[in-house]
């Protein structure tokens, strides 16, 4: 499973949005771009490609855009994806992410995909808002969008039976709000227990040191007793291991090692997450204008560093992957089809895909579904395509 921002405006869209993520020279917030020849709409934007015509972009507000990323999941073999709800989404309720919503779950049926919530704590301050917004969001889920019972197949993600539903960004230090009161006991006992909109599973996204309460992670034992009460656990590794330092796979290993071992003392699953590379550079610039980051600063090796992480967690025990991130251009893990001739500009810098086709990382994420359901052996080594 990967994870589906779906947050992605263009210039004509129809949105109300007055900001793309593409931006231009001089304020752009991604640094991948999109191999956009196989959509049904695009848009031009201020960029120009080498050739001198405008470089287009597509539009998640766009069903057939939807529809195409969830026709690729197929083709490729990637199971299904869990869809962000951040917090001002789930507060404010407006159209264009509840037309999101059901756009990926029509396709989600249409394409016999799996596709779960994840709230996303991300935008929940700390002047007294709690998670009251999110249990009734889930209400207007499950009532308004039919979210556990689309119409057509049903592939809502169940976990030993039960839906899934997932909330992401507990733990964390640099968050405004302090977990021991925005209310995660009872909207954990919301999900699991009430008559109605009960009897789900609960996955829960935390720092990577989790277990230790250390590094990224606040020294709070409460952590520990949200995550006894959920059903898988979900540790957050982008910008946590990267190639350029020497052995870090072997700490991924051991890390996942015990991981394991803990959840399995205390009757839990697990999940670990996997990702491709990374780059924040143009973001950073006007995000964090001191902490300018350099293009590519966790670069993904044409795969190899993908790879990397997918064999040597699932040789340390996972059965589950979670993917970051499907169509994450921003900081640039996306896994969909990407170009590698980007935009030229001489102020900002795109990554590319190293020389590889524009669906390698689609490919390779198929393989790592393949291994995991025994239908090929493990390999340490990067597959080759044929």
């Amino acid at each position: 499973m990967a994870g589906y921002q779906g947050w992605f405006r263009a210039e004509g869209d129809g949105t109300k949005s007055k900001r793309y993520a593409y931006g231009d020279e001089n304020r752009s917030g991604i640094d991948m771009w999109p191999d956009v020849s196989e959509y049904q709409k695009t848009y031009n934007t201020p960029w120009k490609l080498s050739n001198g015509q405008a470089a287009k972009f597509f539009s998640s507000n766009d069903k057939s855009t939807i529809d195409l990323h969830f026709k690729w999941m197929k083709e490729y073999g990637v199971d299904g994806v869990f869809m962000q709800r951040f917090f001002n989404n789930a507060k404010n309720r407006n159209q264009d992410s509840s037309n999101i919503l059901r756009n990926a779950f029509e396709a989600a049926s249409k394409y016999d995909r799996a596709i779960g919530i994840m709230y996303d704590l991300s935008g929940l301050n700390a002047t007294g808002e709690d998670c009251s917004v999110l249990i009734e969001d889930w209400k207007y889920l499950v009532d308004q969008l039919e979210v556990t019972n689309q119409t057509g197949k049903k592939t809502y993600i169940h976990h030993n039976g039960k839906p899934l539903v997932t909330i992401w960004g507990i733990g964390f230090p640099d968050r405004p709000y302090n977990m021991r009161n925005i209310g995660l006991d009872k909207f954990i006992d919301f999900l699991k227990n009430d008559p109605i909109y009960g009897n789900c599973a609960v996955m829960l996204g935390v720092p990577m040191a989790w277990r230790t309460l250390n590094a990224d992670c606040i020294s709070d034992p409460y952590l520990h007793e949200l995550i006894k009460k959920s059903d898988i656990v979900l540790p957050w590794s982008v910008q946590r291991y990267s190639p350029l330092l020497h052995n870090d796979m072997d700490r991924l290993r051991d890390n996942t090692i015990a991981d394991i071992k803990w959840c399995r003392d205390h009757h839990i699953d697990y999940v670990p997450c996997v990702y491709p590379g990374f780059s924040w550079h143009n973001l950073s610039k006007y995000e964090f204008p001191e902490d300018v980051k350099p293009i590519g600063s966790i670069p993904r090796q044409g795969g190899r560093f993908y790879w990397q992480q997918i064999s040597t967690v699932v040789n340390a025990g996972a059965t589950m992957l979670y993917v970051a991130m499907f169509d994450e251009v921003n900081e640039a893990t996306a896994i969909f089809k990407t170009t590698d001739n980007p935009p030229v500009s001489t102020v900002t810098s795109f990554i590319t895909m190293d020389g590889k086709p524009s669906d390698h990382y689609l490919w390779l994420t198929g393989e790592a579904a393949r291994m995991l359901r025994n239908e090929k052996p493990l390999s340490l080594k990067m597959p080759v395509r044929k």
